[in-house]
Order: C-alpha cells, then sequence, then structure tokens
C-alpha cells in the first residue's frame, strides 16, 4: 500500500518520501540513512533494512530514508531532496509526525478475531479505525483463506460501518500475483508474515510447487540457509527457487547463484484506482491550503 500510495503521488507531480524505521537492519546508525534518493538507490541491506529496500528498488523517483526518527528523517528528505508529501508505512500509531491523512487497511479476519498483540493481530483495539480518514478493505480469495472476493461473502460494508464515522470513503483492493509462466517445477521460498498465504496464491495462480521452504518474517538468510534452500530444490526437482520480493533483497548478497532465484511480485490492486487518487491529491491539497492559511493541524486522536 505504501508502494502504491508513493507511486501515485509521484505520478500527479509530488515529490514523496518513503519514511521507514528500517526494522530489521544490523547496522541501526544514528541519524538517517538515505536507502534511496530520487536519483538512485545509496544504500545496501544491512544500513537499510529489507522493507526499505524493497520499497527502494522499486520506486523510481522518489525518496526512501529509514531512520529512528520518522520527523528527522521528512526533515531531511524535505531540506536535501526538495520533497513536498511524506509516506510512512505502518504509521497509524506514530505520533511524533503530524497526518494529514491515515489510512487504514482491514481484511474480514479483523472483525472475525478482533484480538490485539500478543494474542492476535491487531496493535489496538478496532474501534481505533474510527480515526481514519479513509479505509481499504482487502479483499481475501482462496489463497488467503477465505472466500473468492466477493462483494457478498462477507457484505464489507456491514462490517466496516461498525468503526467508520459516516461519509468516510471506503475503496476494495486485492493482492495480485502474475500466472506462471510455464509449467515447469519450481521451489517455494517465503521468510514473511505469512509464507503459506504466499504458497498459496502461488498455486492459485497456476505455479507448479515442488517443494516449500518458510523461515520467520525478516529471517536474515546465511550461505547455510541458502545451500539448504538449493539442495532441497534439486532434490525435489525443481528448476528454479521462487520467493517475494522483501526475501530477494536478504537473498542478494549471496549472488551469484548456482540456482536462479527470481521474485514473483505480490500487489495491491484497488477496484477504484481513479477514485482513490483523486481521493489522495485532494487530501495533500487541503494540508497545503491549511498550511499556507496558518491554519493549526487537527489534534490528534
Amino acid at each position: 500500500m505504501a508502494a502504491l500510495v508513493a507511486a501515485a503521488l509521484r505520478d500527479a507531480g509530488e515529490r514523496p518520501a518513503v519514511l521507514s524505521r528500517g526494522y530489521g537492519r544490523r547496522h541501526a546508525e544514528d541519524g538517517v540513512v538515505v536507502v534511496r534518493d530520487p536519483g538512485g538507490v545509496r544504500a545496501d541491506l544491512d544500513r537499510a533494512g529489507d522493507e526499505p529496500l524493497m520499497l527502494a528498488r522499486n520506486l523510481d523517483g522518489v525518496a526512501v530514508l529509514a531512520s529512528s526518527s520518522r520527523f528527522l528523517a521528512g526533515r531531511l528528505a524535505e531540506t536535501q531532496f526538495g520533497c513536498t508529501v511524506h509516506v510512512l508505512d505502518d504509521g497509524f500509531q506514530h505520533f511524533d509526525v503530524h497526518r494529514s491523512a491515515d489510512l487504514v487497511i482491514v481484511a474480514r479476519e479483523d472483525f472475525e478475531r478482533p484480538v490485539t498483540l500478543p494474542s492476535g493481530r491487531l496493535r489496538e483495539p478496532l474501534d481505533a479505525a474510527a480515526a481514519a480518514d479513509a479505509l481499504v478493505w482487502l479483499d481475501q480469495g482462496p489463497e488467503d483463506g477465505g472466500s473468492d472476493g466477493g462483494s457478498e461473502d462477507p457484505p464489507y460494508a456491514s462490517h466496516v460501518g461498525r468503526v467508520l464515522r459516516p461519509g468516510i470513503p471506503v475503496w476494495r483492493a486485492r493482492r495480485t500475483q502474475p500466472p506462471a509462466a510455464s509449467a515447469e517445477p519450481v521451489f517455494a521460498v517465503a521468510g514473511i508474515a505469512s509464507p503459506a498465504s504466499f504458497f498459496a496464491a502461488l498455486r492459485a495462480n497456476g505455479w507448479t510447487i515442488a517443494g516449500e521452504l518458510a523461515f520467520r518474517d525478516h529471517h536474515r538468510y546465511s550461505r547455510a540457509d541458502l545451500g539448504e534452500m538449493l539442495a532441497r530444490a534439486r532434490a525435489a526437482g525443481a528448476t528454479r527457487v521462487v520467493t517475494t520480493e522483501k526475501d530477494l533483497v536478504r537473498l542478494l548478497p549471496f549472488r551469484p547463484f548456482a540456482m536462479a532465484i527470481d521474485a514473483v511480485p505480490v500487489t495491491l490492486t484497488l477496484e477504484d484506482a481513479a477514485g482513490f487518487a483523486g481521493w489522495l491529491l485532494a487530501a495533500v491539497a487541503s494540508a497545503r491550503a491549511g498550511e499556507a492559511g496558518g491554519a493549526k493541524p487537527p489534534g490528534q486522536r
């Protein structure tokens, strides 16, 4: 979602910066790490972290910065790169930077089991979504343990109406993957929050999975891990390894690979992309007009 928002802003003529805390960096330096400036990638995995580096590799013309202080990162992006708008991934609970617009993503499971950490997946109670300025409903297909994502299973309006203020826009979205280009057997590897959903999505898109290997989220691969996955891939009769874009950036330090390792991108597709872009740009324009008029930022929740 952060990549989609940043790309939409860039394509509309803004100069966006993605501000990340760089979770999982091996070298968490003081200050700000410029993972990417508008001209190109400037940091490696150890200094950037896997998600910032993944975004940096995919967002031409966008600045990506990692820092424990996203306020400091934002000021640097503005003064050094002329950035005009900031995108915070995972920023709903972040209060050090004033937000002009809060966008929250929810799925059916959030309503069916609205349990907070550590027992559940939510970081705060579901009714906190009432503070959102817009909401994205993530349709769930068979690869996510849901149905075909139809509007009646479940009727999402009956769910989101429980937590949203009247008049708050809602967009439906769906994760998509490219279909298999051939029937060749591949060995699937994933070290993300839900490896099983990645493997299921591959099968749903026609990939022939000869074997699977799962790691925990943000797992830092070693040469021994690489050796194991390649040995298991050969034993399973696979012709190559396929993984996520986030996993690939953690494997790149071990190139060249003895077997082809390719990332299968997962993208978010909005049902009404034009309407969403219109809302996004209107939010930026409204924030800019408020600043020009000297209006005080609205109070944080």
